[in-house]
């Protein structure tokens, strides 16, 4: 943990695995406010942020790009000051030398609901269209439940333990959240 002065080196901190040897994400974030970076499967930087809550924040990245998620690195701090956070977020970006593409390209993809709408075949897009208020979220809630498939099943492959719910309301809209 840091004081409001302190600055740490993002180079500094060890690196942390996303998944312990459980298949659990590091208990010792839950409820922890600070800045937290998401390195790949290369130890490429990924994404730079800070959260009032770490670990559910990691939980959210994790189910939306599994793919990226394998290391990472955290400072916590004990009182929330988005200024603080900010300059350490900032700070860490500035040293990788490149914004990494969840802060710039990528940055809606790691931050926001999934939209299982992407992935709505031709078939669906036009039975959609075609259908009335009802009928459309049926399919909406159909498709979410598809592309919440596929997550789960990938975040099985690479031996998730954590417990993992969708927002069940979202799946009206096509959207995937945790809950």
């Amino acid at each position: 943990m840091v004081s409001e002065t302190q600055i740490p080196t993002l180079s500094d901190l060890d690196y942390i695995p996303y998944l312990d040897e459980t298949g659990n994400l590091p208990e010792q974030l839950q409820g922890k406010i600070g800045v937290y970076a998401i390195f790949d499967s290369d130890k490429t930087l990924q994404l730079v942020n800070y959260s009032r809550d770490i670990y559910l924040s990691l939980k959210q990245h994790l189910v939306r790009q599994p793919q990226s998620c394998y290391w990472l690195k955290a400072e916590t701090i004990a009182r929330p000051n988005r200024t603080h956070l900010e300059t350490i977020r900032k700070a860490w970006i500035d040293e990788n030398g490149t914004t990494p593409a969840g802060n710039d390209a990528d940055e809606t993809v790691w931050n926001n609901p999934i939209d299982a709408k992407e992935t709505m075949t031709d078939t669906e897009r036009l039975t959609y269209q075609k259908s009335d208020g009802l009928a459309q979220i049926k399919l909406l809630k159909q498709v979410a439940r598809r592309v919440e498939s596929q997550i789960l099943e990938l975040l099985q492959a690479r031996g998730v333990q954590t417990e993992i719910r969708f927002n069940p309301k979202l799946k009206e809209q096509g959207l995937l959240d945790l809950k």
